[in-house]
């Protein structure tokens, strides 16, 4: 098996012979069937913590999981060849070859202002742009390889812009890093040489203590790909204390062998057990970097359908722009974000700093909440009539929330329903009803199956 065209970081890992569950720790349970994945050595494993330690955890992320929604952003050499972010490995690219794109990465100034414009505008709160991919090329400066954007054809340091843009639009920064190095000679070769690890380890915390320390306050580290160690031979404890000393208020994933703060299902919407965070990370298309003939676009009402379910289920969800070679973004993906902004301009109340949903089963709206407070979010409108089957908690008013009409509620042992609905959806993509109940509420499906009376036969 190989990387194949809409693959996601999971199956490549899988591809490289790293089981799952080491990009996706933290016992995850899924609102739809999976199959089985492999099993690794190297998963993570939550040791068992103090208070103390969870509750620093909660003031650290408590933006976090208000915020609900970001920008996560692919650039670097692969975009200006404009043939995925994995060309270098699946088209079995020379290193000295690909080197040359290095040269020719001449991105137009202040790019990145207009990727934060668009965040703000799409309502999204926090952005994480890779600063180094798994081609090697480091987008910031630094004095460890010349292998950078200062030192190559961008002639400046493009994460110093990016940080930059993104304090002025009021966004979140965030830095992704991928420890897996195609292009660095001891990539690979620190798998099966120690002198090698070592140099590599060293030269690893050397570029994420220089991202830790060159560009003020940062938020988030996304690492990936931990790929061909694990924790150990990383040395991520040592890593992630010398991030969080740097650093004391960052956020970290899991993809360095360790649980960190997050987990991260990637390119399927997959929450975790309570209590543990986790964020969805997706594409627009089926590829993370630009790729010129990739024309498989989701349509803005699934992207919005997508920010609902990962609010339900309590998570994040960090949606991908590829720019070009030139920093600018596809105009496909100007025209999703513009359409899912201005639902979010409206809608945004009904999305952020909203608490995990029980209630989470319906083939034609997604749920979200805060308190007792259920909003409805119909995506498939089915009329003058919408039913909720299985909602046990009373129901004491509901009304559209744009517009605040009241909305007729027949409650029955099996289902609520809200009548006297326009026969057209009011609102696309999505249209939002505010259900206020006498309790934090409740959902059970199994007892509609279940308790529904049943004629007899020949009645």
């Amino acid at each position: 098996m190989k990387p194949s065209r809409g693959m996601s970081r999971r199956e490549s890992l899988q591809w490289l012979g790293v089981g799952a569950t080491t990009v996706a720790a933290g016992n995850l349970t899924s609102c739809q069937p999976q199959t089985e994945q492999p099993k690794s050595a190297s998963a993570p494993v939550e040791p068992h913590e103090s208070p103390q330690v969870i509750a620093e955890r909660e003031r650290r992320m408590k933006w976090w999981h208000a915020a609900k929604f970001g920008m996560f952003i692919h650039w670097g050499l692969y975009s200006v060849y404009g043939h995925h972010e994995w060309a270098m490995e699946e088209e079995g690219i020379p290193v000295a070859e690909y080197e040359q794109l290095a040269k020719q990465f001449k991105p137009q100034p202040r790019a990145a202002r207009a990727w934060a414009k668009l965040a703000r505008q799409a309502g999204q709160k926090y952005m994480v742009m890779t600063t180094k991919h798994h081609e090697g090329f480091c987008n910031f400066d630094t004095k460890l390889t010349n292998y950078c954007a200062p030192k190559q054809g961008p002639g400046r340091d493009l994460v110093a812009e990016y940080v930059e843009a993104a304090r002025a639009e009021g966004r979140r920064v965030g830095f992704y890093y991928s420890l897996m190095d195609w292009h660095h000679p001891d990539g690979a070769r620190c798998a099966t040489d120690e002198a090698a690890r070592q140099r590599f380890v060293e030269y690893t915390h050397g570029l994420v203590r220089e991202l830790m320390t060159n560009y003020g306050k940062i938020d988030i580290l996304w690492y990936d790909v931990d790929w061909p160690l694990d924790a150990k031979g990383w040395e991520s404890e040592k890593m992630n204390g010398m991030v969080f000393k740097l650093q004391p208020d960052i956020i970290v994933n899991n993809r360095n062998g360790l649980p960190g703060d997050f987990s991260t299902p990637e390119q399927e919407i997959r929450a975790t057990k309570a209590g543990r965070a986790w964020e969805s990370c997706m594409t627009m298309n089926d590829s993370w970097g630009y790729q010129r003939a990739d024309d498989n676009w989701k349509s803005a009402k699934t992207l919005v359908r997508n920010v609902v379910e990962c609010a339900q289920g309590g998570g994040n969800y960090l949606l991908n722009i590829g720019p070009k070679g030139d920093g600018s973004i596809p105009v496909e993906s100007v025209q999703r974000l513009t359409e899912v902004g201005r639902w979010m301009d409206k809608h945004g109340t009904t999305i952020y700093e909203t608490e995990r949903s029980q209630v989470d089963n319906s083939v034609m709206a997604g749920f979200t909440r805060k308190g007792n407070t259920l909003y409805v979010q119909v995506y498939n409108w089915p009329g003058s009539t919408v039913a909720v089957g299985g909602l046990r908690t009373k129901v004491s008013s509901a009304k559209l929330f744009t517009t605040g009409r009241k909305v007729d509620v027949k409650q029955e042992d099996l289902r609520v329903q809200f009548t006297g609905l326009p026969e057209k959806a009011p609102e696309e993509p999505v249209t939002t009803i505010e259900v206020e109940s006498d309790g934090e509420p409740a959902q059970d499906t199994e007892s509609v199956r279940k308790e529904r009376p049943r004629r007899g036969v020949g009645i």
